[in-house]
């Protein structure tokens, strides 16, 4: 626990504090620029925009989340972090279940929290956003999870950064179904699907992302 501690605060002392904090803000402002530019694109349709501002918000999300791929993991390895840890006894597991709790910290309470001024820019009412707020709140952690399975499967690779933008859509397709599909049934069972889903991204990414990584080693 000691060590997990140790590597979730340094990991969130990068992602928020270091040199890569302007890069950390920048799914937060591609978040609130998509919500800003739907609405001159679909034209000033009030009823279009509520019926379908929900939607846009969770793509927003989704797009938002790939944006900081190239630096979970790459800037680590490329360093020979991993290769430490490993010669002091602490597992990859352990260290990518540290990256991606505060991977996850690092850009989702800021989502959570830029969903208001960007629901009033769609134009959705305050029901549809407590619906986009809990399916947000139940799907992010599996975005996260996708994001550092991702980043760890594609680190080293030549053009590593756009594969890994390719791969993490079409894995995140369940997520986006299941939390834009509860603003039209209603909520519950959509964010249940959503909820239940990203669960199990979280519990397989540690040990996914960990092997990749002993893998890329040998």
């Amino acid at each position: 626990m000691r060590h997990f501690l140790i590597l979730l605060r340094r990991d969130l002392s990068l992602l928020l504090g270091g040199e890569r904090r302007g890069a950390t803000l920048l799914p937060v402002l591609f978040f609130l620029a998509v919500a800003m530019l739907y609405p001159f694109a679909v034209g000033p349709d009030a009823p279009v925009l509520a019926r379908t501002g929900g939607g846009v918000l969770w793509i927003a999300a989704l797009l938002a989340a790939i944006l900081p791929l190239d630096r979970l993991v790459e800037p680590d390895l490329e360093l020979g972090l991993f290769d430490q840890l490993a010669l002091r006894g602490i597992s990859e597991e352990l260290a990518m279940t540290a990256r991606m709790v505060a991977h996850w910290l690092s850009f989702a309470p800021a989502l959570l929290m830029a969903a208001v001024p960007a629901s009033a820019l769609v134009g959705i009412d305050a029901a549809t956003l407590q619906t986009v707020e809990l399916g947000l709140l139940a799907g992010t952690p599996g975005l996260a999870a996708l994001g550092v399975l991702v980043a760890a499967l594609t680190a080293g690779l030549r053009g590593g950064a756009a594969l890994g933008g390719l791969l993490v859509i079409p894995l995140a397709v369940p997520l986006l179904v299941f939390g834009a599909g509860s603003l039209s049934t209603g909520g519950e069972a959509g964010i249940a699907l959503t909820a239940a889903f990203s669960l199990v991204l979280v519990a397989i990414t540690p040990f996914a992302a960990g092997a990749a990584i002993r893998s890329g080693r040998s």
